[in-house]
């Protein structure tokens, strides 16, 4: 099977590909095709990481096993039209382009082509991500292993159906702004007790961080964290009352709802 990978459009979660294509050693850069819109872009790829990048979204996909199609949702009808006639039925198409369904996808290739639709989120740039994926109608379980794999380097994968898709977008697509959000208002609530921007922002974001760790690596559950923090009429009690008298697991719920119909709105509208 050929090894090569063609990356269409060389951007944040373009590179963070060909990084953790790279510093894996899953792919050596003779094995990546890389594209670009701006020429200024070039030579700074090919300096940072020694792999073949063009302007050429043809001549990228040429002979690859695996062509990542990593543009802005905008813009992948016209690279769609461009690649069309170079794309084969021996290739796979893996779509990271938010809101952009396989059938679209199929619908300007062919309904024979091997897509694969993935969503994976921000951490996914430092390798920590997590992506959710679907297959279209005519991708089939070696084609989703393969694009298992590649995102894999960018962090965990999960299999789900593609109408699920959107709630995948909801709850990790638009997660990390949920933990932004929470963090600046722990930040902002240190600043108000006294403490300096500095310690108030290090003490949040290593607490996060190492929440996330024992979330994760130790499997604890998120209930038993919080009940292992939470002291019978200790500091934690009182402040989780206060949260939720406020309504905040509520308004969780709400706010993940409403990204999963507005995903399904811009989903609707490419259609």
């Amino acid at each position: 099977m050929p090894r090569r990978i063609a990356i269409l459009g060389a951007g944040r979660l373009g590179e963070s590909l060909v990084r953790g294509f790279l510093s894996s050693g899953w792919r050596t850069p003779d094995e990546l095709a890389v594209t670009v819109r701006h020429e200024e872009r070039l030579d700074e790829l090919r300096e940072r990481y020694a792999v073949g990048v063009g302007t050429s979204n043809v001549e990228a996909v040429r002979g690859a096993a695996l062509v990542i199609v990593a543009v802005k949702p905008q813009d992948m009808s016209a690279v769609l039209a461009e690649i069309a006639e170079a794309v084969t039925a021996e290739q796979v198409i893996l779509s990271v382009a938010a809101g952009v369904t396989t059938s679209f996808i199929e619908k300007h290739l062919s309904p024979e082509a091997r897509v694969v639709r993935a969503m994976p989120n921000a951490p996914a740039l430092v390798h920590e991500g997590i992506a959710g994926i679907a297959a279209g109608s005519s991708a089939g379980e070696p084609d989703l292993a393969l694009a298992e794999e590649a995102l894999g380097h960018l962090g965990a994968v999960v299999r789900v159906s593609e109408d699920d898709l959107d709630a995948v977008t909801a709850l990790s697509g638009s997660g990390p702004a949920y933990f932004a959000l929470l963090a600046e208002a722990m930040i902002e609530a240190g600043l108000l007790l006294g403490l300096s921007r500095d310690v108030s922002t290090k003490l949040v974001v290593q607490t996060m961080f190492g929440s996330a760790l024992l979330l994760r690596d130790e499997g604890i559950h998120p209930v038993e964290l919080r009940e292992t923090v939470t002291s019978p009429g200790g500091t934690t009690t009182r402040a989780i009352q206060e949260l939720e008298r406020s309504g905040v697991r509520a308004a969780f719920l709400n706010a993940i709802s409403a990204a999963t119909e507005r995903s399904r709105e811009l989903g609707a509208r490419l259609d």
